[in-house]
């Protein structure tokens, strides 16, 4: 017998907005103080106090500003402002997965928006 899991939602998020969800969780499993935290949950914890390097306002302020430019969606706009890349050999980076890349102008405005954040 299979068991599918249904999808009911779906939404792209920092590793600093990842961290405030993920600080909630842990809240709520402070109150029940005779349960552990699950490996999986510890880990991501860590993970996100580790790597978020921006609050999730800042993070969300940054993924919609990219956003606006032509060439960034939203999951793109994501990576960047989670990776915070200082020059253009980092930021080709994020797009070394895509179909295309980006010219030197878009790499400069890019980095231009990225600079008012770090």
């Amino acid at each position: 017998m299979t068991i599918f899991k249904e999808k009911v939602d779906e939404e792209y998020v920092t590793t600093a907005e990842a961290k405030d969800i993920l600080a909630e969780i842990e809240a709520e499993r402070a109150a029940d103080e005779e349960r552990d935290l699950r490996y999986e949950l510890a880990r991501a914890i860590e993970h996100v106090n580790r790597f978020a390097h921006l609050d999730a306002e800042e993070s969300r302020e940054l993924v919609e500003e990219l956003a606006e430019l032509e060439r960034i969606d939203v999951p793109t706009a994501i990576k960047i402002a989670d990776l915070l890349p200082a020059d253009r050999t980092e930021l080709r980076s994020v797009f070394a997965q895509e179909r295309y890349s980006l010219d030197g102008d878009e790499l400069d405005a890019v980095l231009d928006i990225v600079a008012k954040y770090s």
